[in-house]
């Protein structure tokens, strides 16, 4: 059998099962093929691509790995050091294996796992579902999956973002399984990215093949980037659980392009959201600004909710947001956005986020790191700036 109809065989098989899972109505009990048991909650860490793009280096990844010690980033749980495009020569070995490229990454891949994991880390690194990666510069791994799958998990690899340009117009619910079952083969438990930017819905199939799947195009470092792509990503919602996430792609705090209001903002949709937190930015010469927002413990403890529900928007109004979700322990998080150009009141009322009308509620203030001297009943409301928010972990005392 040539090796498009072992493809397109196998991922019909994927694509089946997807399928029958979506006609159940215990959707929670849908079965990651993977079965590697990661991603019980999203995955933290940083990657190299908004910050870096093509213009990395061993010497880098391995400074960041030391600076995501040094800061303290990785006891929050930033653990993951993912290599973005450009790390591989254009041309595989006589083999067909890929090579790392000589000039930037001359001692290998299995050297630099074996660097990042003697500092308690991660190491993760980037393919394509096509024939090249989008840089164009190096192979994409399209006919190539059990090779390259193999290569990765000898090298000691924790991660996979798998992109998807340059693939020949195969569908991606062609392409993307047969990695998936590649993975499986190779014999280590690999984290895999779906970076399909959410062209085919891969929310409704992602959970059957990989561990996270892009919902959006990429991301830029601009306030209407990134809240068009946490509209985008929120749509979904319901489709996000422990083993897979939504993921509206990486954060752009620290990189300059927004003020640090609307940076709160992007980090805490992001987690409210149960996206996957990477940090996009030189982690190496890291401002007190940035660090004080991606390394917020109540923020993160939110991502990092067992729950894994995904909030929703459940009031809108004009240029004002409330988005909330259930979290563990009988609690619920509210995010009141102001997405508008003037300071407004923002009102979340118990009724829309599931709470009974007579209720009382303690609120503690995750940026504020303060529990509200006040109970609230019925609602509650807080002055918002222009492109700020308020995050609320609200909890029933009555």
């Amino acid at each position: 059998m040539g090796a498009f109809a072992w493809l397109k065989t196998w991922s019909l098989l994927i694509v089946i099962a997807a399928a029958s899972s979506f006609d159940s109505d215990e959707t929670s009990n849908r079965r990651n093929l993977l079965g590697n048991g990661l991603a019980s909650t999203p995955p933290m860490g940083w990657n190299s691509w908004n910050h870096f793009n093509c213009m990395i280096d061993e010497k880098i990844i391995k400074q960041t790995a030391d600076a995501l010690v040094a800061t303290g980033l990785a006891k929050l749980g930033y653990n993951y050091v993912n290599i973005d495009d450009c790390w591989a020569e254009l041309n595989r070995d006589s083999k067909g294996v890929l090579v790392p490229k000589k000039s930037t990454f001359p001692s290998g891949m299995k050297a630099l796992s074996d660097y990042v994991h003697t500092k308690g880390l991660k190491l993760g690194i980037y393919s394509d579902a096509g024939f090249y990666t989008c840089s164009k510069k190096m192979p994409g791994s399209l006919g190539h999956e059990e090779i390259d799958a193999k290569s990765f998990a000898s090298w000691g690899i924790d991660y996979l973002k798998y992109d998807n340009c340059n693939n020949g117009g195969i569908r991606p619910t062609l392409r993307y399984p047969v990695m998936t079952r590649a993975l499986i083969n190779a014999g280590r438990p690999i984290f895999f990215s779906l970076c399909e930017w959410g062209d085919l819905h891969p929310a409704l199939w992602g959970y059957t093949v990989g561990n996270s799947w892009r919902t959006t195009n990429d991301i830029s470092d601009t306030w209407d980037s990134m809240i068009s792509r946490a509209d985008q990503n929120e749509v979904y919602a319901d489709y996000a659980r422990p083993g897979g996430w939504n993921d509206p792609d990486m954060l752009e705090v620290g990189n300059g392009g927004m003020s640090k209001n609307e940076c709160i903002v992007h980090f805490s949709i992001w987690a409210i959201s149960k996206a996957p937190l990477l940090i996009g930015c030189d982690v190496r010469n890291i401002s007190k600004d940035t660090m004080e927002i991606i390394a917020n413990k109540e923020v993160i403890a939110l991502n990092q909710d067992k729950l894994g529900v995904q909030a929703k928007k459940v009031r809108m109004e004009g240029d004002w947001e409330v988005w909330s979700g259930p979290l563990s322990q009988y609690r619920i998080a509210v995010l009141l956005l102001n997405r508008g150009p003037v300071r407004t009141e923002i009102t979340a009322h118990w009724d829309d986020i599931g709470i009974a009308p007579t209720t009382s509620v303690q609120a503690r203030d995750l940026w504020e790191h303060k529990t509200l001297n006040t109970r609230f009943t019925g609602n509650l409301t807080a002055t918002i700036d222009s492109h700020g928010c308020k995050l609320f972990v609200l909890k029933l005392v009555s």
